[in-house]
């Protein structure tokens, strides 16, 4: 089995939509009549969940009717955030299971005119060149190897001036990781890499960079108001540590822990297509 067979097996969960309605009716949610906003506590897999991807959408220079790609799209939460606001979205993901949740949580709340998924790889994207206005990746670098290859394919399947959002988290090569993390069971397929490797691939691939934050302390708040409500409910709470399974609470302590040491960082990268 390949890295990347490797990779989707690790998200594939098996009933994970049939879990994902089973929390939100526990949660008194009406999933007859469910709004995008009742899926947003539970649906952006990444470090400050719905609030991350408005923030990072702030520098996209969005407008309604704009074609955007979601690299790694998940069980599709920033594509519905994004088709919300008047976008077209096309979403890729290696994980099948990722795929038909989001298509079916999509449907579920009506936004499935503006927002499609397909099983892709994002090192060999399925379109034409010069098919889309914008993209973004969320939290999908840290699962590949190859930066430079996938910012390659992002750059060809851009229009001319698009832009390319990236939120990601990096390493500064300091520190040992503990696993499992929210990403990997173990180093075999975990590929984070520093912000000065990102910035490189970026601008080879033909990008220039415009903008970059570092969200380290705006991951640690987030992270440590979940950890307490979980800890804090005697019900169910909606949050992304119902997609990582049962190890979901060692997973948020290790990542939590390199976070807090600064042996990893999240970091917002926006570049420009030449």
């Amino acid at each position: 089995m390949g890295v990347e067979q490797d990779v989707a097996a690790y998200y594939t969960r098996g009933t994970l939509a049939e879990k994902i309605l089973g929390a939100l009716r526990s949660a008194g949610k009406n999933v007859e009549q469910l709004s995008p906003d009742e899926l947003a506590p539970l649906d952006n897999f990444h470090v400050g969940g719905r609030e991350a991807t408005e923030d990072l959408a702030g520098f996209m220079e969005l407008q309604p009717g704009m074609h955007l790609l979601d690299v790694g799209c998940g069980i599709g939460g920033p594509a519905r955030f994004f088709a919300g606001q008047g976008c077209r979205v096309t979403g890729i993901d290696l994980t099948d299971e990722f795929v038909r949740t989001a298509e079916s949580l999509t449907r579920m709340v009506r936004l499935d005119r503006h927002a499609q998924f397909r099983q892709a790889s994002a090192l060999n994207l399925p379109f034409e060149p010069g098919t889309f206005d914008a993209a973004y990746m969320i939290h999908v670098g840290m699962n590949i190897e190859d930066k430079p290859g996938v910012f390659r394919e992002v750059a060809r399947v851009l229009k001319p001036g698009g832009r390319f959002a990236i939120f990601d988290i990096m390493g500064n090569g300091h520190g040992t990781l503990h696993f499992p993390l929210p990403w990997a069971h173990g180093p075999a397929t975990s590929f984070v890499a520093g912000t000065e490797e990102y910035r490189q691939a970026l601008e080879t691939a033909g990008f220039r960079i415009d903008h970059q934050r570092d969200r380290r302390q705006f991951a640690i708040d987030f992270t440590k108001r979940m950890m307490g409500r979980i800890a804090a409910s005697t019900r169910p709470v909606l949050g992304v540590h119902l997609l990582m399974g049962e190890q979901a609470p060692v997973m948020m302590k290790n990542v939590m822990a390199a976070i807090s040491s600064g042996a990893l960082e999240p970091v917002e990268l926006v570049a420009r297509r030449s």
